[in-house]
């Protein structure tokens, strides 16, 4: 049995630095607007699945499935933590979506949280160092700015990529998430200041890495039956795709490339029926610059090795022909990690319903999202449309 699942309620926190707020807060705050947007208090929630990729390092806590259902009063289900590094939370939305497509459940929360700045900048390395091979790449030193500066140096070789397209893309995702009430960086960068930042992994500089964030979101899935008996209309998710690579680089068949990437978006593509000339926005995942050039090469916005010209040609600006991270992405807009997934779900979402304020795209009914865990080694791609087929 599978049936047509679409998202019905959003709720997001700001994302930033939260000294006042616990873990259990943030969650909190982002399901109680998840469940007012899609107007179902009283409603019986089937399953929850929360995406958190170090809870126990950053604040000491595990068992977080029970204590998010806990915390939001939903005793009694089944509830789920979800955990694939950085893609941890669009793992939990493609969780959540199959139980609902299979017809196991009818009403399914997919959220995702990190309280990352509470801890020290050590425990936080740490943390982030889980996501990448403990044994032959973290023991050496290798931290997530230097892998991906490895794989900046080999696209910059192969294709002639410059430090100057790299730093374009955080031009354009600071003036996005200018526009994003709920950014933790809200404010527009010039590329003189970004090619000036600081060197944190040679060619990466400051400005070209995403930070370290708190934040939490929820979005609500319902079935199409649900949805007709709740009197909603959904966003739906008409195609899920996930994918694996090696974990570490050494082991992988090229470093210019994030072949997890590649898998993932042709099987979400060949589910949703589109091709990448349909899609009209997308959400990726820019942890560093040279993350959101790669992406949108694997995800066939444009040929290999020419994403660094299609950034710079102004083509995944707001008014071009492939917007790309309109939310301001996780470089402006930040990133709590278990939670970036599912934010990038309700940028979707947002878009597809027309209120994305001063930076939606016009009349759009396509949309994608991208969520990588650690340099590569994981990834989900959802395709998310306005009109059911």
């Amino acid at each position: 049995m599978t049936r047509k699942v679409g998202i019905i309620g959003v709720g997001m926190t700001d994302f930033g630095e939260f000294w006042e707020k616990s873990y259990r807060d943030l969650i909190r705050e982002a399901g109680v607007e998840a469940i007012n947007d899609a107007k179902i208090e009283g409603e019986k929630i089937d399953a929850l699945y929360v995406g958190s990729m170090s809870p126990g390092i950053l604040i000491g806590q595990e068992h977080i499935g029970a204590l998010v259902a806990d915390t939001a009063g939903l005793h009694g289900i089944e509830a789920t933590r979800v955990e694939s590094a950085c893609a941890s939370g669009g793992v939990a939305l493609r969780g959540a979506w199959m139980s609902v497509k299979a017809g196991v459940n009818d009403l399914v929360i997919a959220g995702g949280v990190e309280k990352m700045t509470d801890s020290s900048v050590g425990a936080a390395t740490i943390a982030l160092g889980g996501a990448a091979d403990q044994e032959w790449e973290v023991f050496h030193g290798a931290t997530f700015p230097a892998l991906y500066a490895l794989m900046a140096r080999r696209h910059m070789l192969e294709y002639g990529t410059t430090e100057e397209q790299m730093a374009m893309v955080a031009v354009k995702n600071h003036h996005n998430g200018s526009l994003n009430p709920h950014a933790q960086f809200p404010f527009e960068v010039t590329l003189e200041q970004v090619m000036k930042s600081s060197p944190v992994a040679d060619p990466l500089k400051l400005l070209d890495c995403s930070p370290i964030t708190d934040g939490a979101a929820v979005v609500i899935l319902a079935s199409e039956e649900k949805a007709k008996e709740l009197g909603v209309e959904p966003i739906w998710i008409t195609g899920s795709g996930q994918s694996n690579d090696f974990l570490a680089l050494h082991d992988r068949a090229s470093l210019s490339e994030t072949k997890a990437a590649v898998e993932a978006a042709k099987k979400a593509y060949k589910m949703a029926g589109v091709k990448p000339s349909d899609i009209e926005f997308a959400e990726v995942h820019d942890c560093f610059t040279i993350a959101e050039i790669m992406a949108i090469e694997a995800l066939g916005f444009c040929k290999k090795g020419e994403g660094g010209k299609f950034t710079q040609d102004g083509e995944t600006s707001l008014t071009g022909s492939k917007p790309v991270n309109t939310s301001g992405g996780l470089k402006s807009k930040g990133h709590p990690v278990g939670a970036t997934g599912i934010a990038q779900a309700i940028e979707a979402v947002l878009q597809l319903r027309g209120k994305a304020g001063k930076r939606q795209i016009k009349d759009a009914k396509v949309g994608l999202t991208h969520n990588v865990g650690g340099s590569g080694a994981s990834c989900t791609v959802h395709i998310f449309e306005r009109d059911a087929k």
